[in-house]
């Protein structure tokens, strides 16, 4: 693939392209940044990987854990609207959780209807667990590629949500931090 003083670096734009160069063109270039997404989103959830397979668990329990983890009470229609999964999946993942004691489920306190979930301290220590090594990778990755690299990944990855969602998004991601 590359070199290791070239590992991990985005490729720089080209120069003007003479007759006959290699140099990629806009579709090109599109496909290679969606591959790197792809290569990347590989190796971010390799590690939480490792660590679900101890528990025979999977990327929809890590999903869940994740979310439960940011938004304690949350209940299962407002997971189900954030996962985009269906019912039944959701059932499966969760009644795991909740049976190997990970999740505790709550009835809502002003509709008795609602099951309102909370990570138990061993969802918690499991949550953080699967965090860190992300965490770890992300913080490099920033370093790596620059002061502005942040702010510039962020916008794109807010950019890569369908726009009538990204309020929404934003207000999940961001609460209290703005």
């Amino acid at each position: 693939m590359s070199n290791s003083k070239t590992a991990g670096k985005p490729r720089p734009p080209a120069p003007a392209a003479a007759a006959g160069s290699t140099r990629p063109d806009a579709e090109e270039r599109l496909t290679e940044a969606i591959e790197l997404l792809f290569f990347g989103y590989r190796d971010f959830i390799s590690d939480p990987d490792a660590i679900l397979s101890e528990y025979e668990f999977g990327r929809a329990h890590h999903r869940v854990v994740h979310f439960v983890g940011r938004n304690p009470g949350i209940t299962v229609a407002e997971l189900l609207d954030i996962l985009r999964i269906t019912k039944q999946s959701l059932a499966r993942v969760l009644r795991q959780l909740i049976e190997r004691g990970f999740i505790e489920q709550k009835t809502g306190e002003k509709d008795r209807r609602q099951r309102c979930l909370f990570l138990t301290e061993a969802g918690d220590e499991l949550g953080r667990r699967i965090a860190a090594p992300q965490r770890a990778r992300v913080k490099k990755a920033f370093a790596e590629a620059g002061p502005a690299a942040e702010g510039a990944w962020r916008a794109v990855l807010l950019a890569l949500v369908d726009e009538d969602l990204r309020p929404e998004v934003e207000r999940l991601i961001f609460k209290g931090a703005r």
